[in-house]
């Protein structure tokens, strides 16, 4: 069956202590290297103490981990993470998340399999080739998932990280591989970032757009755009299971504030922070009580997946309060580096 899907339906729309720098590297990806280094004097900007303490408030204890974004507004000397360090942690073991989602990521980027009655949808492909073999093959087959069902792989946006695998799964299984209309096109121009190690990119093939369906089987993703940390950028909504219990998942699709040294940087910042206050309508409307990210040092994947392994109650439903919370952290720690950018 073709997607998207847009047959009429009502429109998403909202109503109208830090960790290091070393620490925002591992947690968020390679692209991070974009970020504009900020002056002591944009730092100590009152506006941007305000912002930042706003995020930390938010963040509580539960919710530290998001708070490395608001390093983009702190200066600091610290080196970073290359991508060959980045890639060469060990990759946490695949396992499910919920009856039908499925971790099959690396440790520092992650991949997500969405098991439906029609077939498997991937929501991002990993780095490259290697890693979509060893670790989303590879996961999937060690979860008793056949990898030839993978009929959807959905990008959240056009970084290699995300898109590296995807061609490799679009030939190897005849997946079809779905972006958003501006991150093609960034991807059929001039690539935002680029490293060797990273698949090249796939040639265009499904674009969605905001509002769209993802259909497969019974179950029906609806897409969401978030754009800033690409121009393109989409965030995912969709139901997660366990035995008769739904419990409503938005995907975040793209999180460090990357564009730092780019000359539309304040565009993007000013489009990320709506996109984030869009957001948190959207979740606050459908009830979302799950908060996922692609990368798992921001939404602790894999030690919420260690602590899932004999407990009763599963700790990647954090609950509507939390998902606010946490919404609220992205959009201050954003409001702090575009006034840092300004000072």
């Amino acid at each position: 069956m073709p997607f998207p899907d847009r047959r009429a339906r009502p429109a998403l729309r909202a109503e109208a202590v830090a960790p290091t720098r070393r620490g925002l590297l591992a947690l968020g990806c390679a692209c991070c290297l974009g970020t504009l280094p900020i002056s002591p004097a944009a730092a100590q900007s009152p506006e941007v103490a305000r912002h930042l303490a706003a995020a930390r408030a938010a963040a509580g204890e539960d919710l530290r981990p998001w708070l490395a974004l608001g390093q983009a507004a702190t200066p600091t000397a610290a080196p970073p993470l290359s991508i060959e360090a980045l890639m060469a942690q060990p990759p946490p073991p695949p396992a499910k998340a919920f009856d039908n989602l499925a971790f099959v990521g690396a440790k520092w980027v992650s991949a997500w399999a969405l098991t439906t009655s029609g077939g498997v949808i991937l929501l991002d492909a990993l780095n490259n080739e290697d890693e979509a073999e060893r670790l989303i093959e590879g996961g999937l087959r060690r979860l008793d998932l056949d990898p030839a069902q993978v009929k959807r792989v959905v990008v959240t946006h056009g970084h290699g990280d995300h898109y590296g695998g995807a061609a490799w799964l679009k030939q190897r299984h005849g997946a079809q591989v779905a972006m958003s209309g501006a991150d093609w096109r960034m991807l059929e121009t001039e690539l935002e970032f680029d490293v060797p190690q990273w698949g090249r990119p796939p040639r265009r093939d499904v674009v969605v757009e905001d509002g769209d369906t993802i259909r497969l089987g019974d179950t029906a993703i609806e897409v969401l755009m978030t754009p800033g940390h690409s121009p393109g950028t989409i965030s995912l909504l969709f139901d997660v299971r366990e035995g008769r219990r739904a419990h409503r998942a938005l995907l975040w699709g793209g999180t460090a504030f990357n564009f730092g040294r780019r000359p539309d940087r304040m565009q993007r910042i000013e489009s990320y922070i709506a996109g984030t206050r869009r957001a948190k309508g959207v979740a606050a409307r459908e009830d979302v009580t799950v908060l996922l990210s692609n990368h798992s040092g921001y939404d602790e994947a894999d030690k919420k997946l260690q602590r899932l392994q004999g407990s009763t109650a599963n700790p990647f439903v954090i609950g509507r309060e939390a998902v606010q919370r946490a919404l609220t952290v992205i959009e201050e720690c954003a409001l702090a580096t575009q006034a840092a950018w300004s000072t």
